[in-house]
């Protein structure tokens, strides 16, 4: 790591306690990036989430071409990963709908 990058890093860690820091007492002020993050957090899940499911899908279609014998092993495989990985993305919507609506 070259020297000026050291003195950057060294520089934000010394001053995020300022940056950061919340005011004394009183309720604290309501953030309206809440809902903006949680669409980001969305966005990336389901674009993951739908890179996972095409590559598991054409692992299995690979599998299944070259062992044709091993069809119903694979598509119990590739039906239950798809379901966990589907729910990693439903996950991702009940945390941000949570986040989004909390009083």
């Amino acid at each position: 790591m070259s020297k000026r990058t050291t003195m950057l890093l060294a520089s934000f860690l010394l001053a995020s306690p300022t940056m950061f820091a919340q005011a004394s007492g009183g309720q604290p002020e309501k953030s309206y990036w809440i809902p903006v993050a949680a669409v980001f957090a969305m966005a990336i899940a389901s674009g993951l989430a739908a890179l996972a499911q095409g590559k598991a899908v054409v692992g299995a279609a690979e599998g299944m071409a070259r062992n044709p014998g091993a069809t119903t092993a694979i598509r119990f495989a590739l039906l239950l990963g798809l379901v966990l990985i589907e729910s990693l993305a439903l996950y991702t919507l009940v945390v941000s709908f949570t986040v989004i609506f909390q009083k």
